[in-house]
């Protein structure tokens, strides 16, 4: 499948062996201690707007799933990514599932008919995509044609440096953006807010240490 340039450096990272420490450095270590927002935090947002028809984009580890507390047992779960390493790593550990797997680049318009879902997830994306959030929020849009009406697109983010951000968080984030592994620098809680505003009739955002948590309900 083609990819975008721009969307690969953040994606490709996630080797097999980083997807072995992923779970440890970022949910464990980073998100507590270095973007002051435990892991716990972004579990329950998870757990608040995941419904039993969900779809979870930017898969990672398959951490959240993994962990949930869905409302039923009989689940309907997806998994999109671009990376297939990814992919497979969170099929299998989330194989109780029986989850779908859909392979896009979310930067681009999602070409193939996919069932609608009630929530979709999009956890930890948005920063590691290029440009500014007013350019990278196209992904809502490639998103928001699988979204059954009234459901949520929800998800967290790591925003970009202000004055209250640490001076260890600033150095980790400036070492990722200089990777291509973040894009982020530029990220704000208000360029967030136009996204959605722009988007959603109805959203929430919640600011955690770096970290915003966001939700807007689909209402056509």
């Amino acid at each position: 499948m083609e990819h975008s340039s721009k969307s690969h450096p953040g994606q490709a990272v996630y080797s097999p062996l980083v997807l072995r420490i992923y779970d440890w450095w970022v949910l464990s270590v980073s998100n507590r201690w270095i973007w002051k927002c435990p892991t716990a935090e972004i579990l329950s947002w998870f757990n608040q707007h995941a419904s039993t028809n969900h779809l979870d984009v930017g898969v990672g580890t398959g951490y959240y799933p993994d962990h949930a507390t869905f409302p039923r047992s009989d689940i309907r779960l997806g998994l999109m990514y671009l990376n297939t390493n990814c992919l497979q790593y969170a099929t299998t550990r989330l194989k109780r599932f029986q989850p779908e797997q859909f392979r896009n680049d979310i930067l681009a318009p999602i070409p193939q008919q996919i069932a609608k879902f009630d929530s979709i997830s999009l956890n930890y994306v948005l920063h590691c995509l290029p440009e500014p959030l007013t350019q990278k929020a196209c992904v809502l849009d490639h998103l928001l044609p699988l979204l059954k009406e009234g459901g949520c697109l929800f998800g967290s983010t790591i925003l970009g440096p202000t004055e209250s951000t640490s001076k260890l968080a600033r150095l980790l984030m400036k070492k990722y953006n200089q990777r291509g592994i973040f894009g982020n620098d530029q990220d704000s809680i208000e360029e967030l807010q136009n996204a959605l505003s722009n988007r959603f009739s109805t959203f929430d955002i919640k600011q955690v240490g770096q970290i915003a948590l966001f939700v807007g309900w689909y209402n056509l």
